[in-house]
């Protein structure tokens, strides 16, 4: 059990350098969404109203494209480096850096944007008491991205010619995480029923996603 949480500590903290040392990416996602926002405010008007009526889906919008980005960060590094093999002949189980290499995605990628969430709603004219329940859809939605993102990058790890696959396959996939997210704001009567919804697309996209992109880092190490 010691050794097994010495692998642990040793996994995130080599996953802390890697994403610090590349911190300039997500600094690069984060600026993407508040330019995106910036775009999207001067092309709809200065009008409160019209921006507070939009304001959530624009922002669960370039959410999604702005987490799209980061998808080369999962295993693409690691694979070509061989850095997945060192890591399976250190005694982890494909199926396990599948799901902490999510957890490590969800921290030092999703966890930024939540931060600045608050700001985005600020410029997008949302009022304060919806904000609670924006921050409670994104945080169970992002998990699911990230979930979502481990599979399709998984996925691309042979395609050299299209890697785009990937984004499509998110985007795809994400279409009823945003209705549901969305569909949340306001709707103070079915807020525990919506949200029952959210938890469970997670549970079956977290229960998946080992077992799926597990069987795609084997298959791309064996087929490279």
């Amino acid at each position: 059990m010691i050794n097994f949480l010495k692998k642990l500590i040793y996994f995130f903290y080599r996953e802390y350098k890697l994403y610090l040392s590349g911190f300039h990416s997500v600094l690069t996602m984060i600026t993407f969404f508040f330019v995106a926002i910036f775009t999207f405010i001067f092309s709809i008007g200065p009008k409160d109203e019209i921006l507070s009526l939009l304001g959530v889906g624009i922002m669960w919008t370039l959410f999604l494209l702005s987490s799209t980005l980061s998808l080369r960060k999962y295993y693409q590094e690691d694979f070509e480096n061989g850095n997945l093999v060192l890591l399976h002949l250190r005694g982890f189980s494909y199926e396990l850096i599948c799901i902490l290499k999510t957890i490590s995605h969800f921290i030092f990628v999703q966890i930024p944007f939540l931060i600045f969430l608050p700001i985005a709603c600020i410029l997008l004219s949302i009022s304060i008491d919806k904000v609670y329940y924006i921050i409670i859809s994104f945080f169970l939605g992002s998990i699911i991205l990230s979930c979502l993102g481990s599979i399709s990058s998984s996925m691309n790890l042979l395609n050299n010619r299209n890697y785009l696959i990937g984004s499509v396959i998110v985007i795809v996939f994400s279409i009823p995480v945003i209705i549901f997210s969305v569909g949340l704001i306001g709707q103070y009567d079915n807020f525990n029923s919506l949200i029952n919804i959210l938890f469970g697309i997670l549970l079956i996209t977290f229960a998946i996603n080992p077992w799926a992109s597990g069987a795609c880092l084997k298959l791309a190490i064996e087929n490279n």
